[in-house]
C-alpha cells in the first residue's frame, strides 16, 4: 500500500508554520491584500489567525493555496 500523504506539499507542516512563513515572506499588509480577511487586517497577530482559520475551512484553504503557490 503505497502513503496517501505522498503527493500532499502540506504534509508534516503545521498551519502555525504556514502563517508565519507567509507573514515572514509577505509581512500583514501584503498578505491581507492576497487573502482579504480580517485576521490579516485589523490587529493581526498569529495566534489570532490561527484561531480564525482553525474555525474556518475556506480561509484556510486560500492561506494553504497562497503557500503552496508560493514556495513550491
Amino acid at each position: 500500500m503505497t502513503d496517501p500523504q505522498a503527493n500532499n506539499p502540506l504534509h508534516g507542516i503545521t498551519l502555525e508554520q504556514i502563517v508565519t512563513r507567509l507573514v515572514d515572506h509577505y509581512g500583514w499588509e501584503a498578505l491581507a491584500r492576497r487573502i482579504n480577511i480580517n485576521c490579516f487586517k485589523s490587529d493581526p497577530s498569529v495566534k489570532s489567525s490561527l484561531k480564525f482559520l482553525r474555525k474556518t475551512p475556506w480561509a484556510r484553504e486560500q492561506v494553504e493555496q497562497l503557500y503552496i503557490s508560493t514556495f513550491f
